[in-house]
């Protein structure tokens, strides 16, 4: 049983469609989960459909669905490290690993969720996804967590294989559902097929059905 998870990625959103029903089987089981959100997707393309939000009240809206989504999947902490949406890229690594080895030293993990860098399609993903490693790396090696990296470019799995752990979260499903549902700025397109039970027809591996039956991770090797 892990000890402490911590999940860090960049944008709200990021932590449920990615690995909402894995941090509920933590949650679930008693095992205490930090999220440390990097930015409030404040350059996101999606406003609700119909339109509910502007680009100047994007970021608030966005933050309260994040801790929306954080009670519905019961995650016990969130930490904002309060970056500029789409610029990850840019800020100094060192000084954004500095920040993540910090964090790292105050919660002592004994697992991280993060996204595999280079096989995260965005750039926020990749960048912040590197810095952590980059941190993580930085520990002596018998204080090092485990890391589980979710990865989604196309061709990941003919570069990285078949991911090493395929997480049954079909039990976990309402729970997972109840967080897409809290970022309803950004899941609304799921909203009609939920309501025609679209959820429950088998389809691709990006569908919602998919996504709330299974999550995929690979382990991280140091060098």
């Amino acid at each position: 049983m892990e000890q402490h998870v911590l999940v860090i990625f960049p944008h709200p959103d990021d932590e449920t469609f990615g690995c909402g029903g894995t941090i509920a089987q933590f949650t679930q089981t008693g095992v205490p989960v930090t999220y440390v959100c990097a930015t409030l997707g404040q350059m996101g393309r999606n406003m609700g459909k119909p339109f509910f939000a502007t680009r100047e009240s994007l970021p608030n809206i966005r933050e309260a669905e994040l801790e929306e989504a954080c009670q519905a999947l019961g995650i016990q902490r969130l930490i904002k490290l309060g970056l500029r949406d789409k610029t990850i890229e840019f800020e100094d690594p060192e000084l954004l690993s500095a920040r993540i080895e910090q964090i790292l030293q105050e919660v002592r993990p004994s697992l991280v969720l993060t996204h595999y860098p280079g096989y995260a399609v965005h750039p926020d993903h990749n960048a912040l996804g590197e810095v952590t490693i980059l941190a993580i790396s930085r520990l002596p090696v018998q204080e090092r967590p485990m890391v589980y990296v979710h990865a989604f470019a196309r061709d990941c799995q003919n570069r990285l294989g078949p991911p090493d752990i395929i997480n049954d979260i079909s039990a976990l499903s309402e729970k997972k559902l109840a967080a897409i549902r809290a970022h309803r700025s950004q899941s609304q397109v799921f909203f009609p097929r939920i309501a025609n039970g679209q959820t429950k027809k088998p389809s691709s591996k990006n569908s919602l059905s998919h996504m709330l039956e299974r999550e995929s991770f690979w382990t991280y090797h140091f060098s």
